[in-house]
């Protein structure tokens, strides 16, 4: 094991320095006019972190589940037309809202949360602050407040003027994922198997509705019988919560060990066969890549997880940013200016 946390290190190490470049485009050679740079708001609103900050430990506070809820939020913004808060769009005559997609309805959620950062954000910077760097900073913030590492954000997205319901319907990773559309999904997007288990991770916090991963407990591979890879006294618990027929809103923790607390406990837990959704499970058994070893690396050295997962956060805070020109600073976050 040693060997392996060795090779795999040089191997995530390798990949840090692969997307540090993708991450900050040019930084230090001479930025583009329009990258992202962690110092975007530093005349404009220096306040800005701060104030998502105390929003954030209120919110929090308040319901610890909300950490990953944000976190979430992030994700399925920037995997639907890049991160540029079309996740946030409400129907409307011209727009066909995100959150009704097969991925987000009855699940996503913190939009109140967003509202209240950006109505605080606009007294104190009137059309400044974008909705899409709100999303960004809530997610590196909630990681922060749940015990995660945190990481220098590049900032400077604009808001999107349109959203995309069958984008959101066709490129959310779905929880009953095989392996092979898990990398190809993360592909999509410019994404390799590093980030895919590093950003995975990020279900060390939060939970899941019982319909996300009913089919394990009851009927894995259409002969009505369960995941075999599920541990049986945790299989048994799960089928507490969620009956054969109904309770598909019922909850589960993700991290059932430290749901609120953001650490390596995840892998830790796949390795023992307590992973809650088969797409947690298939990083280890799905016989693709190299992704089984990189959860085994994870599982041992936390350090390693919390590096990669920053790096691999930023990289996918990237997928094609609205800068410059395009796009706007939306006032409300729930629709265009």
């Amino acid at each position: 094991m040693a060997f392996l946390k060795v090779a795999f290190g040089f191997l995530i190490t390798a990949s840090l320095i692969a997307t540090v470049s993708l991450a900050h485009p040019g930084l230090g050679f001479g930025a583009p006019s329009y990258g992202l740079f962690p110092q975007f708001y530093q005349f404009s609103c220096p306040q800005a972190d701060d104030i998502v900050m105390l929003v954030l430990k209120k919110a929090i506070a308040k319901e610890p589940r909300m950490a990953a809820s944000l976190l979430r939020l992030h994700f399925h913004d920037c995997f639907v037309q890049g991160c540029d808060a079309s996740i946030l769009l409400d129907d409307s005559a011209t727009i066909a809202s995100e959150k009704n997609a097969l991925p987000n309805r009855n699940s996503i959620r913190g939009f109140e949360v967003i509202d209240e950062i950006k109505a605080k954000l606009e007294e104190a910077c009137p059309q400044t602050v974008s909705c899409a760097d709100i999303l960004a900073m809530a997610a590196r913030g909630s990681t922060v407040l749940s015990g995660g590492p945190s990481w220098e954000l590049p900032l400077g997205r604009k808001d999107s003027k349109i959203a995309s319901l069958s984008t959101s319907n066709n490129n959310i990773p779905p929880p009953n994922s095989t392996l092979q559309n898990l990398i190809t999904l993360f592909q999509r997007q410019g994404l390799d198997e590093v980030d895919l288990v590093a950003l995975s991770g990020g279900h060390t916090i939060g939970v899941a509705r019982c319909a996300t991963f009913k089919k394990r407990l009851y009927n894995q591979n259409g002969n009505n019988l369960p995941d075999e890879t599920l541990e049986r006294t945790y299989y048994n618990g799960l089928k507490s919560v969620c009956s054969k027929s109904g309770g598909d809103n019922n909850i589960s923790p993700l991290d059932f060990g430290s749901p609120v607390k953001f650490d390596n406990l995840y892998f830790k837990l796949i390795l023992w066969g307590k992973g809650l959704l088969n797409s947690d499970e298939v990083l280890l058994t799905g016989n693709v890549g190299n992704t089984m070893e990189l959860v085994k690396a994870f599982a041992e050295d936390e350090n390693l997880f919390f590096k990669q997962f920053t790096t691999s956060m930023i990289k996918m805070g990237n997928i094609n940013p609205l800068t410059g020109f395009n796009g706007e600073v939306r006032k409300n976050c729930r629709y265009v200016n």
